[in-house]
């Protein structure tokens, strides 16, 4: 007699079977979000490493949190902060986490399914790097903005919305419900002190751009793949940005600090 082991959800895959080669590889080919579900896999990851840590150890939580999060007086000599930074959520908060990540599972699939897998992690990546360049700007406006640290995928989560809004526009779809969960969104920090806006504004400013050169752009690259394109338009905006966080650093009267952190 054979056995055959109980499942209570006998149609599903398995744990082992969902993340093996074959199905991953599935997946990429059959165009489902898998950078999507890799970035929320991440983050969540992240942040229960870091809610475990400032429970057990605060003083390790603590440690863990500040070398990844980005403080706009050291980010150019730590500059994996930048990326880092898109990674990490408030470790006290589960509201903080599961809103980014709701956030991202509406809007990150459209636009992966939409523009293929690495076009979107270009865009991902670059909308939080361009969030890192607000932080940036706004210190130079405002002296104590180079001391004012911040950490979540909020910035690349504005840029993703600022692409929907431009694809949306040009393919002719009604994007007004968009434009009301964008407001929405946009007034959060009023109503919820500590949310780093400027990352917001620099996140969607960036994306935005971004997505325009990728759906319009120049005329004499029209005609090429988007492969190429998300390439000579993706290193163009990252010289952009990254000079225009460099630049800012310029003005940074707080400089010597980051020897500190050496």
């Amino acid at each position: 007699m054979a056995y055959q082991r109980f499942s209570l959800f006998p149609d599903s895959p398995s744990f082992k079977d969902l993340f093996s080669a074959r199905s991953l590889r599935y997946r990429w080919r059959n165009g489902d979000p898998v950078i999507t579900t890799a970035i929320m896999a991440i983050c969540i990851v992240v942040w229960a490493i870091e809610a475990v840590l400032f429970l057990v150890w605060p003083e390790g939580g603590n440690a863990f949190v500040n070398a990844g999060m980005l403080l706009p007086a050291t980010a150019v000599r730590h500059p994996w902060t930048f990326i880092t930074s898109m990674f990490l959520h408030q470790p006290t908060s589960l509201w903080h986490i599961l809103f980014n990540m709701l956030t991202l599972w509406c809007v990150g699939p459209v636009l992966e399914r939409m523009m293929g897998h690495w076009p979107y992690l270009a865009l991902y990546l670059l909308s939080g790097l361009g969030g890192g360049a607000g932080l940036m700007v706004w210190a130079v406006c405002s002296p104590s903005g180079w001391m004012t640290a911040a950490y979540g995928a909020s910035g690349a989560l504005f840029g993703l919305f600022a692409a929907i809004l431009v694809v949306y526009r040009r393919i002719g779809i009604d994007i007004r419900s968009m434009l009301i969960w964008m407001l929405i969104n946009f007034l959060m920090p009023v109503i919820t002190p500590g949310i780093a806006w400027q990352a917001h504004v620099g996140g969607f400013i960036v994306g935005g751009v971004l997505a325009w050169l990728l759906v319009t752009g120049l005329h004499a690259f029209r005609g090429k793949s988007l492969a190429w394109r998300t390439t000579v338009y993706g290193i163009t905006v990252l010289v952009v940005v990254v000079a225009i966080i460099v630049g800012c650093n310029a003005g940074n009267p707080l400089m010597h600090m980051s020897l500190l952190y050496q």
